[in-house]
């Protein structure tokens, strides 16, 4: 990289990554001529991961992603990125308009995957969006005043934080949790007995060991031919990427993912980097899946990284070892299963009322790293 001319830098997708990438890397750069753009279809922020909460009928907060890049210096631009041309360095938008870039930030991330199961698409309900995590709220509320089933489909966290949410918020819903495997396999043995007893408590139905075949607009049928009443259906089995990489002829994986090197760069494009859900990243233990917990990591790397190279420095490779597995069950229960590098389950966890805090504490909203970020360096270690 040259800093003889301004470096055009050019992030898709403003979610957790995307912003801190963003905010890191404009804090680093202050001194340097660099030009960073922004580009996001909404300008509002979301926490994605709280979705299920505003599902239950809370209230979260309505912050705008431009007043959160204010005194940056990054411009802003609403749109979506239809088109990526590497061998130009040109992004095409929605609106018509195309971007130069010297670097890009892919920080697309992932979304629910209702094209695995007929009817899902049609039938399901994803919370992927504030507006249709508010409009599911509102259905939840109707059936509530005179009963009804609801459906979540997928054992993962979301499903299992999903689940415990509704049941807790609307105990006159009956809640059914449909899941390939028991819900907290990948924890430890006391953490998931934790997990089943709150379950339990809320009187969650676990219909495990199946798979939803159908959905249908009243019901959800399974591959044992039984056939689930629901009135209203959540879907939270398995992701897909944007495939725009894929079709740009950026190296990806199977899932779409960009295939990246030890410092997060593509494999076939150096000059795009990757971060979150949307990056193929390989560590000695295996691969990363996407969580929060791994996502922020990668993108106050890419930042850092960067800037290093900004300045003609060398890069230290990307490093990430995970440290717990938090899941919220309902606003006053939770477990945290502590966890070995690789994300297997190791001998301490957290239950009750210790665990909600704890999970406040680190899984809180990222709107305070973003906001220190302006003004602060984090650290990262680069140097080899």
């Amino acid at each position: 990289m040259s800093t003889t001319a301004t470096h055009r830098v050019v992030v898709l997708g403003a979610g957790y990554t995307g912003m801190l990438a963003t905010i890191q890397l404009a804090h680093r750069t202050r001194r340097h001529d660099v030009r960073i753009i922004l580009v996001n279809p909404s300008d509002r922020f979301t926490e994605r991961l709280r979705m299920h909460q505003l599902a239950a009928g809370q209230t979260l907060g309505d912050h705008r992603i431009p007043e959160l890049l204010a005194g940056t210096g990054v411009e802003f631009r609403r749109a979506a990125a239809t088109v990526i041309d590497p061998a130009t360095r040109l992004v095409t938008l929605d609106d018509g308009a195309t971007l130069a870039y010297d670097t890009l930030i892919y920080a697309l991330g992932s979304k629910a995957d209702t094209d695995l199961v007929p009817g899902a698409s049609d039938h399901a309900w994803i919370l992927d969006d504030p507006r249709s995590a508010h409009r599911f709220g509102q259905r939840l509320a109707e059936l509530d005043a005179t009963g009804g089933a609801v459906t979540v489909v997928g054992g993962g966290l979301t499903g299992i934080e999903a689940a415990t949410e509704i049941a807790e918020s609307h105990p006159k819903l009956a809640v059914t949790l449909i899941a390939t495997a028991e819900p907290g396999s990948m924890m430890g043995p006391r953490a998931r007995a934790h997990l089943e007893r709150a379950l339990d408590r809320l009187a969650v139905v676990r219909k495990v060991g199946v798979r939803a075949t159908k959905v249908l607009p009243d019901a959800v049928r399974l591959d044992t031919g039984e056939v689930v009443r629901s009135d209203i259906t959540l879907w939270t089995a398995g992701t897909r990427v944007p495939e725009l990489a894929a079709a740009a002829g950026i190296d990806t994986d199977a899932t779409g993912s960009v295939v990246t090197d030890a410092t997060l760069r593509s494999v076939s494009h150096p000059d795009v980097y990757a971060v979150g859900d949307a990056a193929a990243i390989q560590q000695p233990w295996g691969r990363i899946h996407g969580t929060c917990q791994s996502g922020l990591p990668t993108a106050a790397y890419v930042a850092a990284a960067i800037a290093r190279r900004l300045r003609g420095k060398s890069v230290r490779p990307f490093r990430f070892n995970y440290f717990h597995q938090p899941v919220s069950l309902g606003r006053a229960d939770a477990v945290i299963q502590f966890t070995h590098g690789d994300d297997t389950p190791a001998r301490w966890y957290l239950k009750g009322r210790a665990a909600v805090f704890y999970k406040a504490t680190v899984s809180a909203s990222p709107l305070p790293i973003f906001g220190l970020s302006r003004r602060v360096t984090v650290p990262v270690k680069l140097r080899p």
